[in-house]
C-alpha cells in the first residue's frame, strides 16, 4: 500500500467461550492482543478500533490497537485468515485484565492458538 499513512478500521469480535478466547488471545504481545478473523485487507501498523464482546456480557469493550500480525488467505496449516491486534496501552490494560481473568489457569496450557 502506498497511501502514506495508517488506515483506520473498526473491527467487531464476539467471543462466547473460553476455548475461542484462548485461541484468539495473544498474551506474548506487550499490552496484550487478540487475533481477529477477517477477510478485510490491512497492513502492519494500521490503527484499528475494536468492539469486543466477551462471554455473553452485555457490555462491549472498546479497544484501540494496531495491526501487528497478518494471516493471509491460504496460509499454511489451514490457519484462519485474519489479523492480530496489539492493544493500545492508553486503556490502562482493561481489556487484557478482563481476558486474563477469564483465562486464569489456562494461559500456559501449551494448546495451539491462531497465531502460535
Amino acid at each position: 500500500m502506498a497511501d502514506g499513512g495508517a488506515r483506520q478500521g473498526i473491527l467487531s469480535l464476539t467471543i462466547k467461550d473460553k476455548n475461542a478466547l484462548y485461541a484468539a488471545f495473544m498474551d506474548y504481545v506487550q499490552g496484550g492482543g487478540l487475533f481477529i478473523p477477517t477477510n478485510k485487507q490491512y497492513s502492519l501498523g494500521d490503527e484499528v478500533f475494536m468492539l469486543l464482546s466477551l462471554m455473553n456480557e452485555s457490555e462491549r469493550i472498546p479497544v484501540a490497537g494496531k495491526i501487528i500480525w497478518i494471516t493471509p488467505v491460504g496460509a499454511e496449516g489451514s490457519r484462519s485468515t485474519g489479523v492480530g491486534v496489539q492493544f493500545n496501552e492508553q486503556d490502562g490494560g482493561a481489556a487484557r485484565a478482563k481476558i486474563e481473568t477469564y483465562l486464569a489457569g489456562s494461559a500456559a496450557s501449551g494448546r495451539p492458538t491462531h497465531t502460535m
